[in-house]
């Protein structure tokens, strides 16, 4: 099965040695969002648990933990933007982070990492030319270090358009133009661009609009052939194959104007205020009227690639 940590906050950036201990302890524990009594609790054995998903804007805090991953196949999406502390107020500078993400490539392998540069907005400051030409810089700093790049247009949420006031939808035929010019510089570092959740507008122009994670990266991440249950994506325009989230909403302290998963600032200060790294929960611990499920769990590793793995030792 999928383990996924990146859906609802970040984990390696902020949650480092609690997910360290979860993997030493071999469980976790994750609240429904929507029913806080039920509780899911997972085994963390890379003997049912085939890949771990990250998405992580800082993968530095988890190097120090690397050695508990090994046995665990990964996918590792990070998280290059080209903006400022005046729109993500908490993530590090872009320089080491752009060095972080090459020693990451060289822990997990070119096909277990993928840059995510989104989500885009325009803005007088964040023109067009100053996308363009960042996300050349970062491309070129990235050539052969990953094969793949995902970028989106951003999404006014509800909470988005709370917390991020003035910004804007780009329009299609600006989403076009970028896309284009990207897909372009993409081309020349060795690397494929993933809409997430675009439409095909760009397909035209080469990028790849089959989704951003596919079966078929888990695969070629871990080399294996997965067979997996039908699931449907978390949006109906999502291609994705998204399961087993372990995280919690209004955690994460990047603080980042855009983002998805956080309501308000006092909000994630006060979730954040109740993290133990030692409780088998992100945040809190178990209560009193917790109704707990241990999740059937199984390997989805197609049972030819187990038998030839068996026969290899």
């Amino acid at each position: 099965m999928i383990i996924n940590t990146g859906q609802r906050t970040d984990i390696p950036a902020f949650y480092a040695r609690w997910f360290a201990n979860r993997l030493k302890d071999g469980y976790v524990c994750v609240r429904n969002p929507y029913n806080p009594e039920q509780v899911s609790r997972y085994r963390l054995d890379p003997s049912v648990v085939d890949v771990i998903g990250f998405c992580t804007k800082n993968p530095a805090p988890m190097f120090q933990y690397m050695e508990l991953l090994k046995d665990y196949g990964q996918y590792w999406f990070v998280s290059l933007t080209p903006y400022g502390r005046d729109i993500e107020p908490n993530v590090p500078d872009k320089h080491q982070l752009i060095e972080d993400f090459k020693r990451l490539s060289g822990i997990v392998g070119i096909d277990s990492v993928g840059w995510r540069y989104d989500p885009i907005f325009l803005s007088d400051r964040y023109t067009m030319e100053y996308h363009i030409s960042a996300f050349e810089q970062i491309a070129a700093a990235l050539d052969g270090y990953t094969g793949t790049v995902v970028i989106s247009f951003i999404d006014l949420y509800p909470k988005v358009r709370r917390n991020f006031p003035e910004a804007r939808e780009v329009s299609k035929e600006d989403r076009i133009i970028i896309g284009r010019k990207i897909i372009e510089i993409a081309k020349s570092h060795g690397m494929t661009v993933k809409p997430c959740a675009e439409g095909n507008d760009l397909a035209p122009f080469g990028a790849d609009c089959s989704g951003c994670m596919k079966i078929s990266d888990y695969e070629r991440a871990i080399g294996k052939n997965l067979d997996v249950p039908k699931k449907k994506g978390a949006r109906p325009e999502c291609a994705c194959y998204l399961s087993c989230d372990i995280g919690a909403y209004n955690t994460c302290r990047h603080f980042c104007r855009y983002c998805y998963a956080n309501a308000e600032r006092t909000k994630v200060i006060e979730q954040s205020g109740l993290h133990d790294p030692e409780s088998p929960f992100i945040i809190g611990n178990y209560m009193k009227n917790d109704k707990i499920h241990d999740v059937p769990q199984k390997s989805w590793i197609d049972p030819q690639e187990r038998i030839k793995d068996m026969l290899m030792d």
